[in-house]
C-alpha cells in the first residue's frame, strides 16, 4: 500500500503528479494513445461524477429519514417516561400486599405441609389398591409392557409394607397376576412365528420379571433358531427373483432378524452384570451365541451357495457379483457385533466359489464350442470332398479304373489298378483350408480371450471384497489361469490327439488342418493368451513355482502337431498302399502279356501324390534341403530321362541297380548280390516322424506307399511278362516321383528294391531293353 500511495503516476493515490503523468505519456505513448487515454479518463470523470451525485442523493434521504426517526424518538420517550413513573408506583403496592399477605399465613403454613404430604399418601394408597385390578385390565388389553412398568413402580413399596396385613392381600395378588403374566409370556417366546423383535420384547420383560438369565438365554437362541430357519425356507422358494433380490431378501430378513438377536442378547446378558448368575455365565452365554451365530450363518451362506451356483452361467454374472458385494458388505458390517465368527470370510468364500463356479461353466463352454468348431471343419471337409468327386480329378480316377481293368482281364486278373483308384483323396481348395485353419485358429483365440476378460468382473475396484488380498483369492485368480486356460489348452491338445490315434475314423485333411492349427498355437497362440492372462491378472508365471510355463504348454501343442501330421502321413500312405496292395495282389502275374503301357493305378498313385503336394505346397514351407529334390522341376531334367535298370546304369550311379545284368545264367548268386547292396546302402526308416515341410510330408507317404509296393510284390511269382510290367511300372514312378523328395537316391533305393524282389520272384528274369521301357513311360 505504501508503494502504491507512493506513486506518482498512480491516479489514484495520493501522490498523484498530473505534469509528469502527462510528460510520461507523451513520451511513451503514440498521438493515438493519447487520445485514447484522454477518452478514457473523461469517461471515468463523467462516472466518478455521476456515483457522487447519486450518493448525495442517497445520503440526503437517509439524513431527512434520520432527523425523522429522532423527532419520533423524542415523542415516545415523553411517554414511556411517564408509564415508568406508574409502574414503579404499582410495585410499591404490590409489596406492600405481599408482605401483608406473609404474615396472615405464616401460622397455616405448616399446618398445608402436613396435609399436602397426606395428600400424597392416599394418592400412593390408592394406587397400591388399584394396582391388581389395573394390572389385569393391561393384560387383558395385552399392554404387558406398561403392566410391568405400574409393577415396577409399586414394588419397593410393597417390598417394604407387605407384611402388614392391609398390604399383605395387594401383593398376594400382584404376585399370582404376575406369575400368569409370566407364564403368558413364556408361551408367547417359545412360539415359532415370533419375529426376532418380539421375542426381544419379551425377552426384556421376563428378565424384569426375575426369570433366571442362564435359562432365558438358551430359550431366545432356540426359538430365534427356529424363527431364523423359517426365514431360510422362505427364501428357498424364492426362485422366480433374481440375484440382486434374493440377497436383498435376505438381507432384510434373515441377516436383519440375526442381527437383532445378536445386538438383544447382547444388551441382555453380556454387557450387564447379573448378580443372580455365577462367575462364569458371560463366557458360557458367549461361546452358546457364537455357536448360534455360526450354525446359521452356515446355513444361509449354503443357502446363497447353493443360488449362486444355479445362477452361474444362466444368468448375468454382474448381477451375481452385484448381489454377493452387497451380502458381502453387510456381512463385514456385522463382524462388529459376533468378533469371534469372521463374516467376511465368509462372504469371500462365497465370492470364490462363484468364481470357480463360472471358470467351470466357461470351460464347459469352451470344450463346445471348441467341438462344434471341430464339426463346422468336418462338415466343410466333407462337402469339399463330395464336391471334388466331380471334378477332372475324378475322371481321371475313372479313366484310370477302366484302364486297369481292361488290362487285368487281359492277362486273367481282376483289377489291375480299378480296386484303388475308385475313390479319390483329393482335399478340398487350398484357399478353403486356409480359411478353415484361420476361423478355427481364429475363432478359438477369441474365445478364450472373451471368457477370460469376462471373469475379470471380480477384480473391479467397485467391489467391497478384494481377491488379490485375501489367500483363497489369490489361489482362485491363479486357479483361473490353471483351471480355465492350461485345462482348455491341455483338453485342446488330448482332443487333436484323438484324431490322429491309429484307430481314429478322421479324414486325412481333417488331420492336416488340426496339425497346421497346433502349429499356429505353439508359434503365436500359446503365447498371446497366456500373456493377455498373466497381465489381466497380474501373475508372473516366471518366478512362480506352482504355474505352468509357456513353454510347456508350446511343447504339447508341437508334440500334438508332430502326431497328427504323423497320422497324416500314414493315412495318405495307408489309402495309396491299399490302392497298390489291391493292384498287385488281383493280377495273374503269371500269365500277363507283354506290357505295352504303364498300369492306371501308377498314374492314379503320381495324381494323387500331385494332388496332396499342392494342397501341402499352399499350407507349409516349400523350403528344399541341400540336395534340391523339394521342388518340381522341369521334365527336361537327366534324372527323368535315366531309364532304370538299365544294363549301363550301375556305370552312372553308385544307387543305379544292376540287376540286369545278373541272369540265370551268371556265375554269381543273386540273392547274394541283393544282400551286399542292402549291407552298404543306408538303412530308410519308412514310418520316421516328418518334419513340417511339403518336401518331408510327401517324401513320409512315398516311402510307405513304396515299401507296400515291395512287400507286395515279395509275396508274387512272376513271368517274364510280369517282371517287364513291374520294370515299366517302376521306371514311371522314378520318372515322377522323383520330383516330390529332397533326395532322389532314396526312390532309386526303393525301387532298386522292388526290382530286384520281382527278379528274385520271377520264373523267366529277362528285362525290357531300356529304350523300349522309355518309349512306353513317355507314352503314357
Amino acid at each position: 500500500m505504501g508503494d502504491k500511495s507512493g506513486n506518482p503516476y498512480d491516479m489514484d493515490g495520493s501522490s498523484f503528479d498530473a505534469d509528469r503523468y502527462l510528460q510520461k505519456l507523451l513520451k511513451e505513448c503514440s498521438l493515438k494513445q493519447i487520445m485514447d487515454t484522454e477518452a478514457a479518463i473523461v469517461r471515468q470523470t463523467q462516472t466518478l461524477h455521476s456515483d457522487m451525485q447519486t450518493l448525495v442523493y442517497e445520503n440526503y434521504n437517509k439524513f431527512i429519514s434520520a432527523t425523522d426517526t429522532i423527532r419520533k424518538m423524542k415523542t415516545d420517550f415523553k411517554s414511556m417516561e411517564t408509564e415508568m413513573n406508574l409502574l414503579m408506583a404499582n410495585m410499591n403496592s404490590i409489596t406492600e400486599f405481599s408482605e401483608r399477605i406473609t404474615d396472615t399465613l405464616q401460622e397455616t403454613r405448616s399446618q398445608l405441609t402436613r396435609l399436602s404430604g397426606k395428600h400424597q399418601l392416599l394418592k400412593k394408597l390408592q394406587f397400591l389398591s388399584s394396582l391388581p385390578a389395573k394390572l389385569k385390565t393391561l393384560i387383558e388389553e395385552e399392554n404387558y409392557q406398561q403392566a410391568v412398568q405400574e409393577y415396577s413402580h409399586a414394588q419397593k413399596v410393597l417390598q417394604q409394607y407387605g407384611q402388614q396385613p392391609s398390604f399383605q392381600g395387594i401383593q398376594e395378588d400382584c404376585i399370582k397376576i404376575l406369575d400368569e403374566l409370566k407364564e403368558r409370556l413364556k408361551g408367547e417366546f417359545r412360539q415359532t412365528g415370533k419375529s426376532a423383535q418380539s421375542l426381544t420384547e419379551i425377552g426384556e420383560l421376563l428378565l424384569q420379571l426375575g426369570e433366571r438369565p442362564s435359562t432365558l438365554a438358551k430359550e431366545m437362541l432356540e426359538c430365534a433358531s427356529k424363527r431364523l430357519h423359517e426365514q431360510i425356507v422362505v427364501l428357498q422358494d424364492q426362485t422366480d427373483r433374481d440375484m440382486i433380490e434374493f440377497i436383498d431378501l435376505g438381507i432384510e430378513g434373515f441377516l436383519k432378524d440375526l442381527t437383532l438377536v445378536i445386538s438383544s442378547y447382547n444388551d441382555m446378558f453380556l454387557t450387564k452384570h447379573l448378580e443372580q448368575e455365577a462367575d462364569d455365565f458371560e463366557q458360557s452365554a458367549r461361546v452358546d451365541l457364537n455357536a448360534f451365530v455360526n450354525r446359521n450363518v452356515d446355513e444361509y451362506l449354503a443357502l446363497v451357495q447353493d443360488r449362486a451356483e444355479l445362477e452361474i452361467g444362466h444368468g448375468d454374472s454382474q448381477i451375481i457379483l452385484r448381489g454377493l458385494d452387497r451380502l458381502h458388505r453387510r456381512m463385514t458390517a456385522m463382524r462388529t457385533l459376533c468378533r469371534a465368527v469372521d463374516m467376511s470370510k465368509s462372504g469371500i468364500d462365497i465370492i470364490v466359489n462363484a468364481a470357480q463356479q463360472l471358470c467351470q461353466t466357461h470351460m464347459r463352454s469352451l470344450k463346445d464350442h471348441f467341438a462344434d468348431s471341430l464339426s463346422s471343419v468336418r462338415l466343410a471337409l466333407v462337402s469339399a470332398s463330395n464336391n471334388t468327386t466331380t471334378t477332372p480329378g475324378g475322371s481321371s480316377a475313372s479313366s484310370a479304373s477302366q484302364a486297369g481293368g481292361g488290362q487285368g482281364s487281359a492277362s486273367g486278373g481282376g483289377g489291375g489298378g480299378g480296386g484303388g483308384a475308385g475313390s479319390t483323396t483329393t482335399p478340398g481348395s487350398t484357399a478353403g483350408l486356409r480359411e478353415l485353419i484361420s476361423n478355427l485358429y481364429i475363432s478359438t483365440i477369441e474365445k478364450v480371450k472373451g471368457l477370460m476378460q469376462d471373469l475379470l468382473i471380480f477384480l473391479q475396484p467397485e467391489w467391497s471384497f478384494n481377491l488379490k488380498g485375501d489367500p483363497k483369492g489369490v489361489q482362485c485368480i491363479e486357479g483361473i489361469r490353471e483351471n480355465l486356460l492350461v485345462a482348455f489348452l491341455r483338453h485342446f491338445c488330448t482332443t487333436v490327439n484323438g484324431y490322429g490315434n491309429v484307430n481314429s475314423t478322421a479324414p486325412p485333411t481333417l488331420l492336416l488342418v488340426l496339425s497346421k492349427v497346433c502349429l499356429e498355437m505353439d508359434r503365436a497362440g500359446v503365447h498371446s493368451l497366456t500373456s493377455l492372462v498373466d497381465e489381466l491378472y497380474q501373475l508372473d508365471a516366471e518366478r512362480s513355482g506352482s504355474l505352468v510355463h509357456e513353454s510347456e504348454l508350446c511343447t504339447e501343442m508341437r508334440d500334438s502337431a508332430q502326431l497328427l501330421l504323423d497320422s497324416y502321413v500314414r493315412l495318405q500312405g495307408l489309402h495309396l498302399s491299399q490302392m497298390l496292395r489291391k493292384s498287385v495282389e488281383t493280377r495273374d502275374w503269371l500269365n500277363c502279356l507283354e506290357p505295352r503301357s504303364v498300369r492306371a493305378v501308377m498314374k492314379r498313385v503320381v495324381e494323387e501324390i500331385s494332388a496332396i503336394e499342392v494342397v501341402l505346397g499352399e499350407l507349409y514351407d516349400s523350403s528344399v534341403s541341400a540336395h534340391g529334390g523339394g521342388s518340381r522341376t522341369t521334365a527336361s531334367s537327366d534324372s527323368s530321362r535315366k531309364t532304370h535298370f538299365s544294363i549301363a546304369a550301375s556305370k552312372q550311379s553308385q544307387f543305379r541297380s544292376t540287376w540286369s545284368t545278373y541272369t540265370p545264367q551268371s556265375q554269381l548268386d543273386s540273392s547274394f548280390v541283393s544282400n551286399m547292396q542292402r549291407l552298404f546302402s543306408e538303412k530308410i526308416e519308412i514310418f520316421a516322424p516328418v518334419e513340417f515341410s511339403k518336401v518331408s510330408i510327401i517324401t513320409g507317404i512315398i516311402k510307405i506307399c513304396l515299401k507296400t509296393l515291395l512287400e507286395c510284390v515279395r509275396l508274387r511269382t512272376f513271368s517274364r511278362y510280369g517282371l517287364q510290367q513291374i520294370q515299366v511300372d517302376a521306371h514311371y514312378l522314378q520318372m515322377n516321383l522323383w520330383r516330390f523328395v529332397s533326395d532322389e537316391n532314396l526312390i532309386h533305393v526303393l525301387l532298386d528294391e522292388i526290382l530286384g524282389s520281382a527278379v528274385l520272384r520271377c520264373l523267366e528274369p529277362i528285362l525290357m531293353e531300356p529304350n523300349a521301357v522309355e518309349i512306353i513311360c513317355e507314352r503314357n
